[in-house]
């Protein structure tokens, strides 16, 4: 079962700007009444960061705090930060969403992948959701490797006609093809680190740094697969299903190699060290929302052109087929390495112009451009939810509702 500990008021830390204490209070009653171990929570609005909160335990059993510093492991929230530096590369003119991956990458066009675009695969539509060949921890560090086993993968469904969150694999996709148009040929943690967070001075990591202070870094207190099934409430039945199935589309996608399936293996070295751009990026919560906050009003500092922000802001483009995610199992809508607002998901302003990424276990990070709010929230104590955990909702909500005066975040 997850670890439950009594977190005492005055582990709680941060400041907020006047009129933003509805956060704070959020904040503090997650730790008080919903379980909280160990968080942060930050905003940003119109480049300024507003809320920057941290309280609680980095390492629940042996009690060591969670510092200014502490940084912690975002699961799929990481997909957001690899989402902005695809971005980039786009306003700098070395890619287009529209033209074919094996434009760039020759050896994608393999097993019928040919006419895949580079929109398609951002959106979780080219059906590579899953990969077949077996890979090992070690595999996953080896370019050549991985390289190969991405080219070779067949879609698993006609790419545009269906959509399946790409969980796992997105990332690497992603850090190949930019790789390829690079031109130094750098990693995605390579260009992320040198292009965007070096400038920015945000702590975030693809690939944790061998020389990074292990004391910062704060332990993951995960759920094991089989407790999934007392949270049906919580976690969408077929979901749950597909993902302790391990011959379905769902179990396939999260757990090549097995290590991955399990989330409290994210705290191991081996698991750390490679680049995993979807799952595995450990930094700053603040980071995180001074990425988004610079998203949220303009991209200035990015080198962002209004071209690019606007492919960002755009509704989804939902696939032929409808928008029932396959490896999900609900509605979702993706664009371009986000996901969209849709009635079952509700987050940012009225407008549905916001687009963020979740982590499992309650993790959220969003660019909302209406409100120029720039929001992250991340915590070590895994929940059970795919979206809206209560935890961060009630810190949503509050900023939302209580501060800005727009709609509650829940769903239609």
């Amino acid at each position: 079962m997850v670890l439950k500990v009594d977190v005492a008021p005055d582990l709680v830390h941060g400041d907020v700007d006047e009129g933003y204490g509805a956060v704070a209070d959020a904040f503090r009653r997650n730790f008080a009444e919903r379980g909280e171990i160990g968080a942060a929570c930050v905003v940003h609005r119109n480049g300024r960061k507003v809320v920057d909160l941290w309280g609680g335990y980095r390492d629940g059993v042996a009690r060591k705090p969670w510092e200014s510093d502490t940084v912690v492991t975002m699961f799929s929230t990481s997909k957001g930060v690899a989402a902005a530096t695809m971005a980039v590369a786009h306003a700098r003119g070395l890619l287009d969403h529209d033209r074919a991956v094996a434009d760039y990458w020759p050896e994608f066009a393999q097993a019928g992948k040919e006419d895949v675009t580079v929109r398609q695969l951002l959106s979780h539509q080219a059906g590579l959701a899953v990969i077949d060949r077996p890979l090992s921890v070690t595999d996953l560090a080896d370019r050549a490797v991985m390289a190969d086993a991405l080219a070779a993968q067949a879609p698993g469904w006609a790419p545009g006609t269906q959509h399946g969150y790409h969980g796992i694999s997105l990332g690497w996709y992603e850090g190949e093809l930019l790789r390829r148009i690079d031109p130094q040929q750098r990693t995605l943690g390579q260009f992320f680190a040198e292009e965007i967070s070096g400038p920015l001075q945000l702590d975030f990591f693809f690939g944790l740094p061998v020389d990074l202070d292990p004391d910062r870094r704060a332990v993951i207190h995960g759920w094991k697969p089989a407790e999934l099934v007392l949270h049906l409430r919580q976690m969408p039945p077929a979901f749950v299903l597909g993902f302790l199935n391990p011959r379905s589309l769902t179990g396939r996608a999260f757990k090549n190699p097995a290590v991955l399936g399990v989330i409290d293996n994210y705290n191991r070295a081996d698991v750390l060290a490679p680049e995993i751009p979807a799952a595995n990026g450990t930094g700053e919560v603040r980071a995180v929302s001074r990425l988004y906050g610079e998203l949220a009003t303009g991209g200035a500092a990015l080198g962002l052109d209004p071209v690019t922000l606007g492919a960002l802001t755009r509704p989804a483009a939902p696939p032929s087929g409808g928008t029932k995610d396959l490896v999900l199992r609900v509605e979702t809508h993706y664009s371009l390495g986000y996901i969209k607002p849709f009635p079952q998901f509700r987050f940012g302003s009225s407008a549905d112009r916001a687009f963020g990424t979740m982590g499992t276990g309650g993790s959220f990070g969003f660019a909302d451009p209406d409100t120029g709010i720039g929001f992250a929230y991340a915590m070590n104590r895994s929940g059970f939810r795919l979206w809206d955990d209560p935890r961060e909702l009630a810190l949503r909500n509050a900023l939302y509702v209580n501060v800005l005066g727009e709609r509650p975040q829940l769903p239609d």
